[in-house]
């Protein structure tokens, strides 16, 4: 997690208690930006980009606002009540959060707020879960009442087993289709040869300049072990062969030909087998 320095102004005694202001790490988004320059102009990732802000998608407005980061470093002055004002969370969270016992902060001190983007991108999650689950039941109703009524018993019969054909039909088709192996869901960022500081050439010593379509994922060697290969969701079958110092745990980062690609695939979950 990046680490914000942000600014204090001067505190206004209300009630008797010192109330601050606090600005965080921002950045107002201009015309022809798009997150994977910002992110690499500030040192970051898009992935972080999109968690800290609550993204749903990795479309950028101009003049819209971006946080750049998620910790704030207590000053001479604050209380936790001022900084849970200014960031909009209660100070039962900061202290949850924070493991605090008490209100007491000391300057110097870095309180973690990205458990306010967490819990908001939960409920987010949840209630589109809901709604996506609520037009589910509403089509399947409105498919039902369209259905003209059938004759007799024997025609029923007759539909059923077609169905129950189709349907197995499907199945057996879709099992040949997927790829074998353990599959794991991840989260999946894209990334090009052609950066700043890269020397484009991965871990395993595949030279992705000469290489520009080659599939290559990075990925953490102790999820997926370097060499293996895998099918991504949306990518295609690909070659664990290289690292990242942001690919932690469940993540991976696809290779991509071009900077628009990168831009176009933004940040997904998709599920990941290990074919070998």
């Amino acid at each position: 997690m990046k680490k914000l320095v942000a600014s204090i102004a001067t505190g206004v005694m209300i009630a008797g208690a010192t109330v601050t202001t606090a600005s965080a790490a921002e950045y107002e988004v201009e015309k022809g930006d798009n997150l994977w320059g910002i992110a690499q102009d500030n040192n970051t990732t898009v992935e972080e980009l999109v968690d800290i802000n609550n993204l749903k998608n990795t479309t950028i407005q101009p003049k819209q606002t971006l946080y750049l980061n998620d910790a704030y470093t207590v000053e001479k002055g604050d209380t936790l009540i001022g900084i849970s004002q200014e960031f909009d969370v209660s100070v039962n969270d900061l202290k949850k959060w924070n493991n605090l016992n008490s209100d007491i902060i000391v300057v110097g001190q870095e309180l973690d707020l990205n458990g306010a983007n967490v819990e908001q991108s939960q409920n987010e999650s949840a209630s589109a879960s809901e709604s996506s689950s609520n037009e589910s039941n509403e089509s399947s109703e409105q498919e039902q009442s369209s259905e003209p009524e059938q004759s007799s018993e024997p025609a029923q019969t007759v539909s059923s087993n077609n169905n129950s054909n189709e349907s197995s039909s499907n199945q057996e088709s879709s099992s040949q289709n997927s790829p074998e192996g353990e599959t794991i869901s991840m989260t999946a960022t894209a990334y090009t040869a052609d950066c700043a500081g890269c020397s484009g050439v991965t871990a395993t010593g595949v030279d992705l300049n000469a290489n520009p379509n080659k599939k290559v994922i990075a990925v953490d060697p102790s999820v997926i072990p370097l060499g293996s290969k895998v099918h991504v969701e949306g990518y295609g079958y690909a070659t664990a062969a290289d690292v990242g110092g942001a690919i932690n745990g469940n993540k991976i980062d696809v290779h991509v030909s071009s900077k628009s690609e990168a831009n176009n695939w933004g940040v997904r979950t998709v599920d990941v087998t290990v074919v070998e």
